[in-house]
């Protein structure tokens, strides 16, 4: 059993708050037309379009992410106006109702301690707002709901294609130059254009090794072909191995991804490992199937593989590596939780809703003389939104 908030519950808290905060923005708006000096027929015509916008843009998130589209190349027009504006919406007014549900309930409070203090001071209660205070609040209120919003189209628009090359430095007991790229999430918001930049990037490094560690689709199997065939063009020294994410099986047979896999060269490791010889001497790569929507054997993956050899495990989720490092695996590449995607906080730190899933969010972890490395990866799910957890391209640098 994963540790963690389930992935189901996960969904539903999201799916929740979303809207929540929709209908919580519906009545703050409502209120304050409401309380404008406009015609009745006015403010009955602004609240009627103010509702038909919520629930357009929010039904047309919902069907982006719950619907698989196959829209393959879709035009820049269509990702312009169609996809993210609501993506962005999605995301940005869940923090916009946030903030302005804390700072109503700390101004009532502030209010209902500012009349006790008078009360017990024996002063009369201060008259009501005046029109230009009330509009003064009314115009911190935007700007306040305006904020997430800025910072999502910030994270659609820049951070999340702003990749950073990651490398680190680990023993292993055998030289070698590695590269991972982990859930590339091919779809509406990762195009072949951008898959290409990530090969060409790859290649650039060139690698010894280069490792995919799942989910290359995000909710059509009509994108991963495209996606094979950009990573196919990297040619390491000692190959290209991969194994599968949760994705995947979310959209296609094993049968049918294996048939895919082998049309594009690109070996597919499922429970099951490779030696590989080098002029230093020996060592292995090991891949298992998805922990929670596959059938990992980790068992099968090192039958027969001598202990004593160098063994890199590929494993999409995290979560294998105390099995992984009783069994004295060398190094663990893992992926899944895009360092949390959207994490609030300051610039290399911060808090995200991955830290509830898992204790292995991203980064470096060690456990006796293995160690597991979680890559931030490269596309999103569910939103095209990363924030202070940029896309990242993992150079390991093995000695």
């Amino acid at each position: 059993m994963i540790p963690g908030l389930p992935f189901g519950a996960f969904r539903w808290t999201i799916l929740s708050l979303a809207v929540l905060s929709q209908i919580y923005l519906f009545f703050r708006a409502r209120r304050a037309i409401r309380s404008s000096q406009r015609s009745e027929r006015f403010k009955d015509r602004a609240v009627n379009a103010v509702g038909a916008f919520l629930t357009l843009i929010f039904a047309v998130n919902l069907f982006v992410l719950y619907r698989p589209i196959p829209w393959v190349y879709p035009p820049i027009a269509a990702q312009a106006g169609l996809f993210y504006p609501p993506a962005i919406w999605g995301v940005g007014s869940i923090f916009s109702a946030l903030l302005l549900l804390v700072v109503q309930l700390f101004g009532r409070l502030a209010q209902l301690i500012l009349r006790l203090g008078r009360r017990l001071a024996g002063r009369p209660e201060s008259a009501s707002f005046s029109d230009g205070r009330r509009l003064f609040l009314q115009a911190g209120a935007g700007g306040l709901f305006a904020v997430p919003l800025l910072l999502s189209g910030y994270g659609a628009a820049y951070a999340g294609r702003n990749g950073d090359v990651r490398e680190t430095t680990l023993p292993f007991g055998c030289p070698l130059r590695v590269v991972q790229l982990t859930d590339i999430h091919a779809g509406i918001y990762m195009n072949r254009k951008q898959m290409r930049h990530y090969a060409d990037r790859v290649i650039a490094l060139q690698p010894d090794l280069f490792v995919l560690t799942g989910d290359y689709i995000t909710n059509s199997l009509s994108f991963l072909p495209g996606c094979l065939e950009e990573m196919a063009r990297v040619r390491a020294r000692y190959g290209t191995f991969a194994i599968l994410g949760n994705h995947e099986h979310w959209y296609a047979s094993l049968s049918e991804l294996q048939t895919i896999f082998r049309r594009y060269g690109v070996p597919l490791l499922q429970n099951e490992h490779r030696m590989i010889r080098t002029g230093y001497g020996l060592f292995a790569v090991s891949g298992i199937d998805d922990l929670r929507n596959g059938e990992p054997d980790l068992d099968a993956a090192l039958q027969g593989l001598d202990p004593a050899v160098p063994t890199i495990l590929l494993s999409h989720r995290p979560e294998i590596f105390p099995r992984a490092a009783i069994q004295g695996i060398s190094l663990t590449l893992s992926g899944h939780y895009h360092g949390g995607q959207i994490k609030l906080g300051m610039s290399g730190a911060g808090v995200s809703l991955a830290q509830l899933r898992t204790p292995y969010p991203e980064g470096l972890y060690r456990s006796g003389s293995s160690r597991l490395y979680v890559s931030r990866g490269i596309g999103t799910t569910f939103t095209p939104v990363r924030l202070n957890a940029p896309p990242e391209i993992t150079l390991l640098d093995l000695i």
